[in-house]
């Protein structure tokens, strides 16, 4: 048996607002810790909750995708702050119609307009992202993300007619 084996990790470009709100967040709790020496229970408690979503604020800004291909098994995990990881999308290779670059026609032609599209990708600017149509019953799913060489080949090794580089 031919087992395919090919992992990708991809980190999300960090949004500009995320900067200014971290660093806004990293100020409100600078001034309740101030708050909290000169008070009692209420500055504790504003320090608790400002330095909580602080800390959720940063870890839900750095977000990476980790793209996992294993005998005609696609699975996406979400990375949130380097800590969290969450099961995103998985399918099987007998469900994805057609995998291809996003601007092809080919990839067009077997999605429809309606189509919920899940993106996966880092959003960088000039980084090429390639499209999986799925259909799974009557729904269809484009899924965007940006696997590597490796991952392509093995694609294109499982179900060759699926594939359009």
């Amino acid at each position: 048996m031919n087992d395919s084996y090919a992992e990708c990790l991809v980190r999300r470009r960090i949004p500009f607002y995320a900067n200014l709100v971290n660093i806004a967040m990293g100020a409100v709790t600078a001034i309740c810790v101030l708050l909290a020496l000169s008070t009692n229970i209420i500055g504790m408690v504003l320090l608790l909750v400002s330095g909580f979503a602080t800390y959720l604020l940063y870890r839900n800004s750095r977000v990476e995708f980790e793209y996992l291909y294993v005998d005609k098994i696609l699975s996406i995990d979400k990375i949130l702050g380097k800590s969290k990881r969450k099961k995103a999308w998985e399918g099987l290779m007998d469900d994805i119609q057609i995998i291809g670059p996003s601007d092809s026609s080919a990839v067009k032609d077997h999605a429809p307009s309606n189509a919920k599209a899940m993106d996966f990708s880092s959003q960088l600017p000039g980084i090429r992202t390639y499209t999986a149509v799925v259909r799974s019953g009557s729904e269809t799913i484009k899924i965007i993300f940006e696997p590597d060489d490796k991952m392509l080949q093995c694609f294109r090794q499982t179900a060759p007619r699926k594939v359009v580089l």
